[in-house]
């Protein structure tokens, strides 16, 4: 059981809506909790969001990142070679 504390016009209007559509306060409670449960149940951090998309690029090399300057060492010796 929980018991919450309301203020005079919250549940002023909690009770009015409860008698015009004929439901008990608390089922309009429990509703209203999990509608709000349900739409932050999903408050991840901005790296949790994206962390699928960070460190892929348009080629598909996930290794890009990492041996950039490998690919750039070779391509200037390809260049400058005599």
């Amino acid at each position: 059981m929980l018991n919450v504390r309301l203020d005079k016009e919250t549940e002023k209007m909690l009770n009015i809506y409860s008698q015009q559509k004929n439901i008990t306060k608390s089922s309009i409670v429990k509703e209203a909790l999990v509608a709000y449960l349900s739409k932050h149940q999903n408050d991840d951090s901005p790296y949790e969001l994206g962390k699928d998309l960070f460190g892929i690029d348009g080629s598909g090399d996930t290794t890009a990142s990492t041996t950039y300057k490998t690919k750039i060492k070779k391509k200037l010796n390809e260049k400058h070679s005599h």
